[in-house]
C-alpha cells in the first residue's frame, strides 16, 4: 500500500513536520510504502483558467503534475497542516486548489480513478491559539479536498497552543496519538493480498488488469502493474477505452518490474505477455493469462482485450 503524507507547513522541521514524520515512521514499521510531499515544492497557485473543466487537465507544468500521479497511486492520504488565520497556509492551499483538476475529472467528465472507492483521507492539524473553532475552517477544506482527490475523509487530530518550534514534543499525548492513529488507519490495508500484473510494456494489458482489480476488489487486493520493458507512457487508446467504462487512467504511469518490487513483495504475479523477459519473483504464486498485445491494433481490438481482462479479473478474484 502507498501512504501519501502531505507536510503542509512552510517551516522546516517544525511541529507539523514532527507529527507527519511520526506518522510516516509508524507506517513504514507496518510495512507500508510512504511518500512525503513537502510544500516547499514549487507549485503555482490555481489561475482559474477553467482548462480542467473544459479539457480535463491542469495546463500548469510544474511539480503538481507528479502529485496528481501520487494521488492516483495512493491508498491513504494524510494532510498535515498548521493554522494560519484558522486555515491552511498558502503553500498547502496551492496543492488543495490545484486539485480542482481531479474534481473536474470526477464531476464534469464523470470518471472515477481505480482507487476512489477504497482510498482514505485523514488530517493532522495544529495551531497556536486555544480557540474553540480553531480547526473548523480547515476541517471543511479537508472535507472537500479529499472528495476532490477521491478519498473518504475520516476526520482529524487537532492540537491547540502549539506555536514555537518543538512545542509539539512537549505535548503529553500528541506523538503517541499520531502513531496510534497510523496503526489504526493502516492495519486494514496491510491485510490485503498483494497482486502484481505484468506485461511487456506496462502500457495496456497490465494497466487495465490493475484498474479492474483495484476498482472491484481494492478492499481485498493491494495491486500494482509493471512491465519487463516498460514504455515511456501508457497507451492513449487504453486510456480512452477504460474511460468508456468510467475508469480514469489519465494519471497512470508505466514502471519496470524491478521498481515495482523494490520495496514491495507480491503474493501473486499474473503475467499477460512479458514472455521470456519476465523475471521470476521468489515465493510469489505465478499465473499466466495468454492475452494478445493490443498496442498496435485498432481501438476495437483494445476494447475486446479490455472486456476479456475485466471478465477474467472478476472471475478469478470473485471468491477471494
Amino acid at each position: 500500500m502507498l501512504v501519501l503524507c502531505i507536510q503542509g507547513s512552510p517551516r522546516k522541521d517544525g511541529n507539523t513536520s514532527i507529527l507527519i514524520s511520526s506518522f510516516a515512521e509508524k507506517a513504514k514499521s507496518l510495512d507500508a510504502e510512504v511518500e512525503i510531499i513537502e510544500v516547499s515544492k514549487k507549485i503555482a497557485p490555481c489561475i482559474e483558467c477553467n482548462t480542467c473543466e473544459e479539457k480535463g487537465f491542469c495546463p500548469i507544468d510544474d511539480e503538481m503534475q507528479d502529485i496528481y500521479t501520487l494521488f492516483f497511486k495512493s491508498d491513504l492520504v494524510i494532510l498535515g497542516t498548521p493554522m494560519f488565520f484558522y486555515a491552511p497556509p498558502a503553500q498547502l492551499k496551492a496543492i488543495i486548489d490545484r486539485s480542482q483538476a481531479l474534481w473536474a475529472r470526477r464531476y464534469v467528465f464523470r470518471l472515477s480513478d481505480p482507487g476512489r472507492l477504497w482510498r482514505k483521507g485523514f488530517m493532522i492539524a495544529l495551531g497556536a491559539t486555544k480557540g474553540k473553532n480553531l480547526f473548523e475552517g480547515a476541517n471543511l477544506t479537508a472535507k472537500y479536498f479529499f472528495d476532490a482527490i477521491g478519498a473518504e475523509y475520516l476526520g482529524y487530530l487537532g492540537y491547540r497552543k502549539i506555536e514555537k518550534k518543538g512545542d509539539i514534543e512537549k505535548h503529553p499525548r500528541a506523538i503517541e496519538e499520531v502513531r496510534s492513529k497510523a496503526e489504526e488507519l493502516i492495519s486494514p490495508f496491510i491485510q490485503r493480498k498483494k497482486v502484481l500484473f505484468v506485461c511487456k510494456e506496462n502500457a495496456c494489458r497490465s494497466q487495465m488488469a490493475y484498474a479492474f482489480a483495484r476498482t472491484y476488489f481494492g478492499n481485498k487486493l493491494d495491486v500494482k502493474s509493471a512491465g519487463s520493458m516498460p514504455a515511456d507512457k501508457v497507451n492513449p487508446n487504453m486510456i480512452e477505452v477504460m474511460a468508456e467504462k468510467g475508469i480514469d487512467m489519465f494519471y497512470a504511469r508505466t514502471q519496470s518490474i524491478e521498481d515495482a518490487v523494490s520495496n514491495w513483495r507480491p503474493d501473486m504475479v499474473i503475467s499477460m505477455g512479458c514472455e521470456e523477459e519476465c523475471p521470476s519473483i521468489p515465493s510469489a504464486k505465478r499465473e499466466e493469462w495468454d492475452l494478445e498485445d493490443p498496442s498496435n491494433k485498432p481501438i476495437q481490438f483494445m476494447r475486446e482485450i479490455r472486456d476479456e481482462i475485466e471478465r477474467r479479473v472478476k472471475e478469478y478474484f470473485r471468491d477471494l
